[in-house]
């Protein structure tokens, strides 16, 4: 019942602000609004104070909502209210009223970002597990239990970091631009400063997913502790439990989590995985245990599994930011979110990135309820994500969105004369196809996720 609710919720305020967007620019702008809608369908609430006033109302489908104005292509017009219609509004007008939509949300996007970091967040700290070998991470010379206090990008002007999260942003802003970056560095009790410096130009900032990440090699301290262990995995099937600690592996120790999941990753052969003596520690008894991990293929490489989760939670921090530091931080992050969300849905066109990166009500639900259930800023932040997303797809140049409608009006400013109506109706035709399309695909994306069918 949480996740329905939550995810009413954002369905609701994400809506409402984007409609509200178009509507307050359209009275401003001079143009009769007939009908606010939140939702579809049957209507189950309506309110309208006068027979000339807009009238409100609420609709059985929650998937969305609309703005309805006066507009001579959609019937006869009073001549006295003519000047009132969409139609006739200059054009600077009419392209102001379908960006404000978006726009609203991309503005909401900023409040909510800032919002949460008013409410402060509890972040994993800055402090590190071990870096696989051939990392850049492990290049630069950093090693586990290392604590990352600033970042610069001359070696001269250093700005002081927060958290593990802060880190990567810092570092995978740093990939899209190719820069280097210089880190502060000291043990975890603060002590032995040293500054390292990470080259990330190996890196294609292009193609940044999972295995780009791991060649970046840093992920924060955890202690190799196992957690929930799937029935009938390599791990269940070698008697390993929920709660093992990981000491060694074939008499190497093993100082944490990241560590572990290397010597996992390497377990295998070219014609299979290989065997390993783990020593684990239960209950205070120390337990040698043979455990031989599943081999899978992972980016077309040969890696093992022991399908169990690996690692206990990090260290953490609570971060908050004061006023005006959490609005520029959140117009910061909103400016972030929207191009690399602009830059996936690129790749996605042009077949450098899945198609599985689209996720559906669905997945969105579930965040929803997950994020609710966290804490008020994990929702809020949960939320700024949901409307950067929704604002840069309504500005894609895509018949039935707004932006498809702003690319009629750029033809209209370039040529001197509108799209005709019959090429209106073939794109508006195409675009329909083409959402359905994406909608079928991220409903279908929502299922394997959700139940893990491949």
């Amino acid at each position: 019942m949480s996740t329905l609710l939550a995810f009413l919720l954002t369905l609701g305020v994400l809506v409402v602000v984007h409609e509200y967007g178009h509507y307050r620019v359209a009275r401003a702008c001079g143009v009769k609004v007939l009908r606010f809608s939140v939702g579809f369908g049957k209507v189950l609430w309506r309110r309208q104070s006068g027979p000339d006033a807009t009238e409100f109302t609420l609709c059985a489908l929650p998937l969305g909502g609309y703005v309805r104005m006066l507009d001579e292509r959609e019937g006869p017009v009073d001549p006295a209210l003519r000047s009132q219609a969409f139609n006739n509004r200059p054009l600077g007008q009419r392209v102001a009223v379908v960006a404000a939509g978006p726009l609203a949300n991309l503005l909401l996007a900023v409040l909510l970002f800032a919002g949460a970091m008013w409410v402060g967040t509890s972040e994993p700290k800055a402090l590190l597990g071990t870096p696989p070998s051939d990392s850049v991470a492990a290049r630069a010379g950093l090693r586990a239990g290392d604590w990352v206090r600033a970042t610069s990008h001359d070696g001269q002007e250093w700005r002081d970091l927060a958290s593990y999260t802060e880190l990567m942003t810092t570092l995978l802003e740093a990939v899209s631009t190719g820069e280097m970056v210089h880190l502060d560095v000291s043990d975890a009790g603060g002590h032995g400063r040293r500054s390292l410096a990470l080259d990330t130009s190996r890196l294609n900032a292009a193609s940044m997913d999972a295995a780009s990440l791991r060649k970046l090699g840093l992920s924060p301290l955890s202690e190799a502790v196992l957690g929930k262990v799937s029935p009938g995995g390599a791990a269940a099937q070698a008697g390993l439990l929920e709660g093992d600690v990981v000491r060694q592996v074939d008499g190497l120790p093993v100082s944490d989590a990241a560590a572990l999941r290397e010597l996992i990753r390497r377990s295998v052969q070219a014609d299979g995985p290989v065997k390993s003596q783990w020593l684990i520690e239960r209950g205070g008894q120390r337990l040698e245990i043979e455990v031989s991990p599943r081999a899978v293929s992972d980016a077309g490489q040969i890696i093992g599994r022991i399908e169990a989760m690996v690692g206990a939670a990090p260290q953490m921090v609570k971060v908050s930011r004061g006023f005006f530091e959490g609005l520029n931080l959140g117009v910061q992050r909103t400016w972030s979110v929207s191009w690399m969300t602009l830059k996936v849905f690129g790749r996605m066109l042009v077949g450098e990135a899945s198609l599985k990166n689209l996720s559906g009500p669905l997945t969105i639900a579930d965040y929803a309820g997950q994020s609710a259930r966290s804490g008020l800023a994990q929702y809020l932040g949960f939320l700024a994500l949901v409307s950067v997303s929704l604002g840069v797809l309504n500005l894609l140049p895509l018949p039935m969105l707004d932006g498809g409608h702003l690319m009629y009006y750029l033809f209209e400013g370039l040529s001197g004369r509108p799209v005709s109506e019959w090429w209106q109706t073939q794109l508006q035709r195409a675009g329909a196809l083409i959402l359905m399309l994406m909608m079928a695909l991220a409903l279908s994306n929502d299922v394997v996720r959700l139940t893990g069918l491949h």
